[in-house]
């Protein structure tokens, strides 16, 4: 008798060809081929087996993704599919992520209340903020520069942190929220940003001089926000399924579109020249709208559970959605000419 060990319990097992090989499927959502003749293993598909919760491109590359769920990211080469590298961090579960702009870390919110930092390529730990937020971290976001990552909490306070090469220090702590941040985006420019909190309010954020600049009150969870590329409107949906588009001036609402007949709207990503943009949420479609027009141009059915999150690649050439019940879908980003 012989035997193998593989990750998780095994749930399923199926023969191929003329009993050469065999596969095993674990609830550790892990596919093997194992050899009869070598009887030994070999790992051929792998994926998260809790809900996904951030989906995250390198800057101006669509060959690489990061992906976070409860005990660890996951860093996946798109063209093939395939798992490149685990971090994983046990009994903690990851918020957010988010790949600083030189390549040189990727940076991570837990609901343990630490920001992690770690190297791409190895996945080495860089440095915790410890006590970064008391009800843990639900949001994060870095400055073009890579100089100062801007955090969101779950008793709802936004911080900015200054990132050295060797520390970390808290820089500003802005208190308006009253309930989780969901989402932070910030200006190209690195001296405004934008957060959506589930207390209804997406608040911008002057983090030059750390003041409010407006703030945009609705009858909703705000889940996701969108800077549209040339940064003069926001785009917001959330709970009430809604897409709103707003003013960045004067915070004044310009349109509102419905963007789910059913479920909250809990991502969103726009394209680099701010045509179109994707959202996803409990009715399981992913939909591809025309920014001007208001209206989706495609639509996408695949999703088991509600979409979590979603990006559209660097060059357009795919869109990534995850959803809660731990599945990664990669759709060819439709030919709009």
């Amino acid at each position: 008798m012989r035997k193998i060990q593989v990750q998780g319990a095994v749930t399923s097992l199926t023969c191929r060809g003329h009993g050469h090989q065999f596969f095993v499927g674990t609830n550790e959502c892990q596919i093997y081929r194992i050899n009869y003749t070598a009887f030994k293993e070999e790992l051929i598909t792998t994926c998260h087996n809790e809900a996904v919760h951030d989906i995250i491109f390198p800057l101006e590359t669509s060959n690489l993704f990061a992906t976070c769920s409860k005990n660890d990211i996951r860093v996946w080469h798109t063209p093939e599919n395939r798992e490149l590298l685990r971090i994983v961090i046990p009994n903690v579960t990851c918020h957010a992520i988010e790949f600083m702009r030189d390549g040189r870390s990727i940076i991570s919110a837990w609901n343990d209340g630490k920001i992690r930092a770690f190297t791409p390529e190895t996945g080495r730990l860089m440095y915790v903020i410890n006590h970064a937020h008391s009800l843990g971290v639900t949001a994060i976001a870095a400055t073009s520069d890579c100089k100062r990552i801007i955090s969101g909490g779950g008793e709802g306070q936004v911080r900015v942190w200054e990132i050295g090469k060797k520390t970390q220090k808290l820089e500003e702590v802005l208190k308006e929220h009253v309930a989780a941040v969901s989402c932070i985006k910030i200006k190209k420019d690195d001296r405004e940003c934008v957060t959506a909190s589930l207390d209804g309010t997406c608040i911008i954020w002057d983090i030059v001089r750390f003041t409010r600049k407006q703030m945009i009150l609705a009858n909703t969870l705000f889940k996701c926000v969108c800077y549209h590329p040339e940064e003069y409107q926001i785009i917001t949906s959330g709970t009430d399924r809604q897409i709103g588009y707003w003013e960045v001036f004067d915070g004044s609402a310009i349109r509102e579109v419905e963007g789910s007949v059913s479920g909250s709207i809990n991502g969103m990503d726009i394209t680099s020249d701010g045509a179109y943009f994707v959202t996803g949420g409990d009715d399981h479609l992913v939909k591809l709208w025309d920014y001007n027009e208001g209206a989706v141009t495609h639509v996408g059915v695949g999703h088991g559970g509600h979409i979590t999150c979603l990006k559209i690649c660097p060059g357009k050439k795919y869109i990534v959605s995850v959803s809660a019940d731990g599945a990664i879908l990669l759709w060819k980003y439709p030919d709009l000419h």
